[in-house]
């Protein structure tokens, strides 16, 4: 089954995606479409990158309605390890969270459809990544799930060969609220899952 012109790899929630594309290699290189629009309901209106060190942690981040976004994320240099939390109330997997290494050797994408939060952590310098999302960024709307919450027990670390000292991360990350202190807004039938 192709999304986005990839290939499924799994649907571990209602709507997440992990993706891969097909690559056509051989002794000069290889090729490989990243994304294709055809056939598909959303709209992308902005795309980011950013480039982080080992051991820098981003996240989980989310936008509330109306400026929630859906994102399309990938690696195009280095590796992370990348989750996200449904923070869907009417979905079976609210408060469950998911994780996956991300890579310019696996080429994987990840599809994170609106309420969800995300983040990753960087497993090599000078990694390059990469989001499509269908919303652009609005800071009034932003939140953020703190990184280390006890009730999702993220192992951050367990793909990484990391050391909890060796986490680098912004002063806003390093504030993120409880989950159990966390009222979704991400609500009704714009957040309603099969």
């Amino acid at each position: 089954m192709k999304h986005f012109g990839l290939n499924l790899v799994e649907s571990p929630m209602d709507g997440l995606m992990l993706l891969e594309p097909t690559v056509h290699g051989d002794a000069r290189g290889y090729f490989m479409e990243t994304f294709k629009s055809e056939g598909q309901d959303l709209i992308w209106k902005q795309d980011n990158e950013s480039m982080s060190h080992r051991g820098v942690l981003r996240g989980l981040h989310f936008q509330r309605p109306p400026h929630a976004q859906a994102k399309l994320v990938s690696v195009v240099q280095g590796s992370v390890y990348d989750v996200v939390v449904d923070l869907r109330t009417d979905s079976p997997s609210y408060g469950k969270t998911y994780g996956s290494v991300l890579s310019s050797i696996n080429k994987r994408r990840l599809l994170i459809p609106a309420g969800f939060g995300h983040g990753f952590l960087t497993l090599e310098d000078h990694t390059i990544f990469q989001y499509r999302c269908s919303e652009g960024y609005a800071p009034e709307f932003e939140g953020c799930i703190a990184y280390n919450d006890e009730s999702l027990a993220i192992d951050w670390l367990a793909e990484s060969g990391l050391t909890p000292a060796d986490l680098q991360l912004s002063a806003k990350d390093q504030k993120g609220m409880a989950f159990a202190a966390f009222e979704s807004p991400f609500v009704g039938p714009d957040f309603q899952t099969a």
